[in-house]
């Protein structure tokens, strides 16, 4: 397997954008998780690449977009209108997941334990 990096965490004010990266060629379900102190890992966004779905949380709908480019073999989310709820470590999760089995569901993919693989983190920093 190939190891997971994420990258472009940092530090914005309120309302600003930030996009982060994750290397992800061989896996087809993606997904970015956060992470705040005191507070369970919750997934924020996916990706099922073989058929081209996306899932988002509620929280974050209408304001992150999560894709995939195949030829980099790397997975984004761009984040805008950035809240200081939004403020966390930034994980990157990914496994195999079975085409055959038909289109998935974000309740399928916003359990940990759809994924095998996980990154180590990048840290988003939100402040008004």
């Amino acid at each position: 397997q190939v190891p997971l990096v994420e990258s472009g965490g940092g530090s914005v004010q309120v309302g600003e954008s930030l996009k982060l990266s994750c290397t992800s060629s061989t896996y087809n379900c993606i997904a970015w998780w956060r992470q705040t102190p005191g507070k369970e890992r919750e997934a924020v966004a996916a990706i099922f690449t073989d058929r081209g779905q996306t899932f988002y949380a509620d929280s974050v709908k209408d304001r992150f977009t999560i894709s995939h480019d195949n030829a980099k073999g790397t997975t984004f989310l761009q984040m805008n209108a950035l809240r200081p709820d939004d403020a966390g470590m930034y994980y990157c999760a990914a496994d195999r997941c079975n085409d055959r089995a038909g289109p998935l569901h974000w309740e399928e993919l916003n359990i940990p334990r759809a994924y095998d693989y996980w990154g180590r983190g990048t840290q988003v920093s939100v402040s008004s």
